[in-house]
């Protein structure tokens, strides 16, 4: 129960001693919640739980980290098959330790062929150096977020000009119904229109697809009050059609060549800054998931963000762990208990097989 209502529940000890108090009419002290998850801890195989990911490794792997107060949880989990791979709790989050971390997994046996990571500089150098066979993977969904930042820093600018357009000086006080219908003859001012366009300016960044027939009736509208949008737009839509997955690598390369050379989007400085982040080297490692079919299937590292954000809220409900016992302690529970969801939802999801059976002989009637 102890362990259930903390994996499970997500409760911090207070409360669970409060719920076994309520349920169960049971008195626990701390000294003995502590020295269940003791126990728990004690019973776990963890060399057989890194033979069983060795066994069932997909091939790829998403690595990341996460910051503990003042330490650093270095993650890397298995995208394809759906489980946390191994962690490392370290003091400093730098190549020394990353390579560390790395070089332990590798001398484990994990020989990943594909390496998912964002765009920290940590990995380049250090993945290059263990596994050198290895595609390295920048997230895209991380690319696409850093590129749309410049886009809105563009968007924002052009709001701000749209905004200080000289135009007729609104009346202070109220107007009356003579001045409101000339007012509505003579549209919406400069200012008003800035702000409808900054409110739905999230609507120049999202995909085509994602679009509903409300939002592009927005978007319409952002397009009559100021024309220059259509170049940000036009941007954004062949930022993603870079990423296509039914693209090949050539197609990307030639679509990537054309994108960098067109002087409309050079001449802006801020679309110049998120073209820079194109470079040839760059732009083949967020391409490696086009090499394979295999690879087409993960191209972000959302599988370790997920389980970070999760270990993330463990830590707030539990009030920021302190020492380096409770959070290994806690982590090697929370892999125990991934690793039994795990095989109890592959049990479930292989196929009952009934044993053939001769069908029995009816008995011979006496006649």
């Amino acid at each position: 129960m102890v362990i259930d209502r903390l994996l499970e529940d997500g409760m911090s000890l207070q409360r669970l001693q409060q719920s076994l108090q309520r349920d169960f009419l049971l008195d626990l002290s701390d000294g003995f919640l502590y020295d269940c998850l003791d126990w728990k801890v004690r019973q776990m195989d963890m060399p057989g739980y890194r033979q069983w990911t060795l066994a069932n490794f997909s091939g790829t792997l998403c690595i990341d980290e996460l910051h503990l107060g003042h330490r650093t949880l270095l993650l890397a989990t298995d995208p394809r098959s759906d489980f946390p791979v191994g962690f490392a709790l370290v003091s400093a989050n730098d190549q020394n330790h990353m390579r560390r971390f790395l070089l332990n997994l590798r001398n484990h046996g994990f020989k990943p062929e594909l390496v998912v990571t964002d765009g920290s500089d940590l990995y380049p150098k250090v993945l290059a150096e263990i596994w050198p066979e290895a595609r390295h993977q920048l997230c895209i969904f991380h690319i696409i977020q850093d590129i749309n930042g410049f886009v809105l820093d563009a968007l924002r600018s052009r709001t701000r000009k749209l905004r200080h357009r000289r135009g007729r000086k609104p009346r202070r006080g109220r107007l009356s119904k003579a001045q409101q219908r000339a007012r509505a003859r003579r549209g919406v001012t400069k200012k008003e229109q800035a702000y409808y366009i900054w409110k739905h300016r999230y609507l120049i960044t999202t995909r085509a697809d994602h679009l509903s027939g409300r939002q592009r009736r927005h978007l319409s509208h952002m397009f009559h009050y100021l024309p220059e949008l259509y170049t940000l737009r036009e941007f954004v839509l062949k930022i993603h059609g870079l990423f296509d997955q039914s693209l090949s690598a050539h197609q990307a390369r030639c679509r990537r060549a054309a994108l960098v050379k067109n002087e409309l989007f050079r001449a802006d400085q801020d679309l110049l800054k998120a073209l820079n982040m194109l470079s040839p080297e760059k732009f083949e490692k967020m391409i490696a998931y086009l090499h394979g079919p295999a690879n087409k299937q993960v191209r972000t590292n959302n599988h370790v963000e997920r389980t970070n954000r999760r270990l993330r809220y463990f830590e707030k409900v539990r009030y920021k762990w302190r020492r380096r016992r409770t959070i290994v302690r806690f982590i090697v529970l929370a892999f125990d208990r991934w690793h039994k969801n795990w095989l109890a939802t592959t049990d479930e999801a292989q196929p009952v097989t009934i044993p053939h059976r001769r069908p029995r002989r009816e008995p011979k009637s006496a006649a």
